[in-house]
């Protein structure tokens, strides 16, 4: 089967033809750079009007092929900018019916993935995608490829791009951003992770305001540069723990960048995983991934019908089954002297007096900048242990702590024995009426301990099945090195959609269902006894389902 595929979410235009083993016959594109500004959709739709009828011609003048040898049309459907979405869907569907051939749309998202995929032979990598509208930390789990981490508000590279237009370094401006800071040293700018998600408007407004008070452009882009990418990395890093997948891929638009290539290498070298990335002509957008993810989802379950070839704007990854994919089951192998290697730290046993006891140390990062590092490990280590005490005073079980060390970040505290609840969800069957009953009692008393800890104004930051264990029927919380405080819904309800996020690596058959009874336990213990009038079940829901969509595509 030979598909040709047509990718038109944004500013690039490109037609690409691939047949069913996976031979790249033709890649073509045309970029749309604007006078001045960022990318008006509008003007988008039209460069795709103009040229995908030439880069068709082109793309089979290439593949040395004519039309009538085309199997199959594929094309983009999101997500995108609307017009340049609808333009795409239109070229495409007349295309098929002009030459009396199948059509099917795909998710540009998943395309990415996919042609890195074929292009490195990476077989199950946790996937870092960054482009202009796009940031999320993707992996595939049970069937489809769950977003385990993304943006609160702005993708990183429309952050890169709206700095470089505000500070007149022109459009698009990570290149330029790159290039200057190479030349630049560090000044502090804010570093936004909570949990498994990231925050590039706080770091943007404050490199705008750094530069409208006369601070060197080399010195903030260095900055800007330095913040963001170590945030996407410690994500990356932090979903890479979770899963404990042994393969990191690199994709999208901003994967042109040389220091976050190398950032995510060091990472991945640290959790002896392997990094790959394809080559840059399929980092970007491109046709060929559209064709390529085209012949996997036609061979999975047929192309589409004409009639249901719309476009979806926000089209989310984690919302396309993917039985083409297979499950490796290769995972991180870790030194027998290290317990457990998380995002934060790295876990060994010891002893103190004569307790068994766990040594949290958080060593150096590599892919860190010394002055962003120190700081990050010893401020966390700090609160941390604040938080771990505090935390017993709202009711809920935490370690006994029996020592800390700021030298080298570290602290000695009571060894648990329990069992992790991400283990313990995955052993339970969801046809089981026993199985039904404990994992709804869990998960009620989950929601509870959540809510208990929130009322007195502690934010987890790092709530995940991962962070939490049970003992005898008791929930021990542990990880609280993301933790603040703050009596703000925003800020409790992100802690509760990070557990949400958290259980996409569970069976998404009952992952819903344990988020619904973590919900219903969280609600019935903070409501009921509380008098804020904000802190309610119609807002709490209001504000989780307000935080999930900022994290869907919102265009260049």
């Amino acid at each position: 089967m030979i598909c040709l595929g047509i990718e038109g979410t944004a500013e690039k235009t490109g037609v690409g033809i691939v047949d069913d083993d996976g031979n790249i016959l033709s890649n073509v594109g045309n970029q749309l750079f604007p006078e001045e500004g960022g990318i008006h959709p509008r003007e988008a739709a039209e460069h795709h009007a103009k040229w995908i009828p030439k880069l068709i011609s082109d793309a089979c003048n290439n593949a040395k092929i004519s039309l009538k040898e085309i199997d199959l049309i594929s094309f983009s459907k999101g997500p995108g900018l609307g017009p340049g979405l609808r333009t795409t869907a239109t070229a495409a569907r007349s295309l098929a019916l002009s030459i009396n051939k199948p059509i099917i749309g795909v998710n540009h998202c998943i395309g990415h993935i996919e042609i890195g995929k074929l292009d490195t032979s990476a077989k199950d990598p946790v996937s870092l995608y960054v482009s202009g509208g796009n940031s999320q930390v993707i992996a595939y789990e049970y069937g489809r490829y769950r977003v385990f981490g993304e943006t609160l508000d702005i993708a990183v590279g429309n952050s890169l791009d709206q700095f470089g237009r505000e500070t007149g370094l022109g459009h698009p401006g990570g290149p330029v951003v790159e290039k200057l800071a190479k030349k630049g040293d560090y000044i502090d700018l804010p570093y936004t992770v909570k949990g498994m998600d990231f925050s590039f408007s706080g770091l943007l407004s404050a490199a705008i305001r750094k530069y409208k008070k006369g601070f060197d452009i080399e010195d903030i882009c260095y900055s800007f540069q330095e913040t963001a990418f170590s945030m996407l990395v410690e994500v990356m890093e932090r979903a890479l723990s979770h899963t404990k997948k042994d393969e990191v891929l690199l994709c999208g638009g901003v994967a042109a960048n040389k220091r976050l290539r190398e950032m995510l290498n060091d990472m991945a070298n640290d959790h002896f995983s392997k990094f790959y990335m394809p080559k840059m002509e399929y980092c970007g957008d491109n046709g060929a991934m559209i064709a390529w993810l085209g012949i996997l989802m036609n061979n999975s379950y047929g192309p589409d019908k004409i009639e249901e070839t719309n476009v979806i704007q926000k089209f989310r990854t984690d919302e396309v089954n993917a039985p083409w994919v297979k499950q490796s089951k290769s995972r991180i192998i870790l030194p027998k002297n290290i317990l457990a290697k998380g995002a934060e730290a790295d876990i060994f046993s010891g002893k103190w007096m004569d307790a068994n006891v766990i040594i949290k140390r958080r060593i150096p990062k590599n892919y860190r900048i010394t002055q962003i590092d120190d700081k990050i490990r010893k401020s966390r280590t700090k609160r941390e242990v604040k938080l771990i005490s505090d935390v017993k005073k709202a009711g809920v079980i935490s370690p006994v702590l029996y020592d800390i060390n700021l030298i080298d970040k570290s602290i000695v505290m009571e060894k648990i024995e329990g069992d992790l609840v991400k283990n313990i969800f995955k052993k339970m069957s969801h046809n089981n009426q026993i199985d039904n009953f404990n994992r709804d009692s869990l998960s009620i008393a989950i929601g509870r301990s959540i809510a208990l800890i929130h009322k007195k104004d502690i934010i987890h930051g790092d709530i995940t099945s991962s962070n939490i264990l049970s003992e005898n029927g008791n929930i021990i919380f542990i990880d609280f090195g993301l933790g603040s405080y703050s009596n703000l819904i925003e800020d409790k309800c992100v802690d509760l959609l990070t557990f949400k996020k958290s259980l996409q690596s569970i069976d998404y058959k009952i992952a819903d269902k344990i988020f619904n009874k973590v919900l219903e336990g969280y609600i019935d213990t903070y409501v009921s006894s509380s008098n804020d009038s904000i802190f309610n079940k119609e807002n709490i829901i209001k504000k989780i389902n307000e935080i999930e969509s900022r994290g869907r595509y919102t265009g260049h």
